[in-house]
């Protein structure tokens, strides 16, 4: 896992970044989503972006989960290929998180 800012020199921001705000639901529910994520393979690079993290597959940076994260809820884009649209989810729960896992899973292998 990596972070890019190859084309860039702004500084990094930190996933903690956008801990800070949420109610305890949604922290939750993010850092549940992000272990879920990394577990997925060693080729899994998070680009933390000022409002949401996006998750891809290597460095040809083929994107496949978008989260914003809301005081609330995270809403959920999840991507099998860059000419179909974004499956998008608004998560509020932990079982909302535990039924979301098949998707992304299905995504991170599907990407291309």
């Amino acid at each position: 896992m990596g972070k890019f800012g190859l084309y860039s020199n702004k500084p990094l921001l930190s996933f903690e970044t956008h801990l800070n705000g949420l109610g305890e639901q949604p922290r939750t529910s993010l850092l549940e989503i992000r272990n879920f994520v990394i577990s997925l393979g060693d080729n899994v690079i998070e680009e933390v972006r000022p409002h949401r993290i996006v998750y891809a597959k290597s460095l040809t940076f083929r994107t496949f989960l978008d989260i914003q994260p809301k005081n609330d809820s995270l809403i959920i884009s999840t991507r099998t290929s860059r000419n179909e649209s974004a499956t998008i989810l608004t998560v509020k729960t932990m079982q909302e998180v535990e039924d979301l896992k098949s998707q992304i899973k299905n995504a991170y292998q599907t990407i291309q």
